[in-house]
């Protein structure tokens, strides 16, 4: 059974009502090189920052993540809001310290007390805190289903192009022994055209020399065995992107020696071919985690 790979790229989205207030959850995700997380946090819940990038680093990576959470008072049920009396009252005592002690500082505003930390009903904030946490493991949830959806369907991509490159590896196979077979005729006839007879020795001698400049069995072998390695990696799955863009690169070298060697248009045409399904497959590779 082939192993899960994710996608770096993925949405998702859930809500729930809370004490009359809507609470939104949002999570998007784009392709980074390492783990970015970015928030943009209701003031109500902001306090759950650390609390939220502690979960998204456990579950998540690679990929550039915003965390979205959005607070809205709902249609049906305006949201309740408490005093916390002992605090207020305390407040209050202090407000009336300070104005003996200092008759021209300013009062408090009824905006200042209502602003001060803790005076709302701490259980409104503390269910507000939990719902959005819920929400966020929700999400997560869908956001990792999206990921996964999206990096499947990126390893069928992976695992056509290999396939391709075998196909054009194997049809390299058969020209190589064609471009030989004209050499050794166009070495025939030059010689035939400079002296008499040319010697069959002389002929092989320039067969060998010709077949050492252009030998890609090396290079052949190397580029298989990366397939196979890429392979590996997908059925391995969890997060591939780095060592399978590492592949990525040494399939490139591979196929640029092999271009390097060619002596006929036909191997030409294979090593460009190569280069192209290559560069197919480092593009979508970017986008796995």
């Amino acid at each position: 059974m082939q192993s899960v790979v994710s996608s770096m790229t993925g949405y998702a989205s859930v809500a729930a009502e809370q004490g009359g207030q809507r609470v939104t959850v949002e999570l998007r995700s784009v392709n980074s090189r390492y783990l970015e997380i970015h928030f943009r946090l209701a003031d109500e819940v902001r306090s759950l920052e650390p609390q939220l990038r502690e979960r998204l680093q456990r579950e998540l990576v690679r990929g550039k993540v915003e965390c979205r959470i959005a607070v809205q008072s709902g249609a049906t049920q305006a949201p309740s809001l408490a005093l916390n009396e002992a605090l207020l009252y305390a407040l209050a005592g202090v407000a009336g310290q300070v104005a003996q002690a200092i008759p021209a500082a300013a009062p408090l505003s009824v905006a200042d007390v209502l602003r001060w930390p803790g005076m709302l009903d701490a259980g409104s904030a503390t269910a507000l805190e939990a719902c959005g946490l819920k929400l966020l493991d929700e999400a997560m949830l869908a956001l990792q289903l999206s990921r996964r959806r999206e990096g499947a369907a990126l390893a069928q991509h992976l695992r056509e192009r290999v396939e391709d490159i075998r196909a054009r590896l194997a049809e390299l196979g058969t020209h190589l022994p064609r471009v030989l077979a004209e050499y050794r005729n166009r070495l025939a006839r030059r010689f035939a055209e400079v002296v008499v007879s040319a010697g069959e020795e002389r002929i092989a001698q320039e067969l060998v020399l010709f077949a050492q400049r252009t030998d890609v069995d090396e290079e052949c072998s190397r580029l298989a065995a990366h397939l196979q390695a890429v392979e590996a990696l997908l059925d391995r799955g969890g997060p591939v992107g780095k060592p399978l863009d590492f592949l990525m690169q040494e399939l490139n070298r591979e196929a640029n020696t092999l271009a390097s060697k060619s002596v006929a248009a036909a191997v030409t045409n294979v090593a460009l071919e190569l280069k192209v399904l290559i560069e197919q497959m480092r593009e979508q590779v970017q986008n796995l985690e």
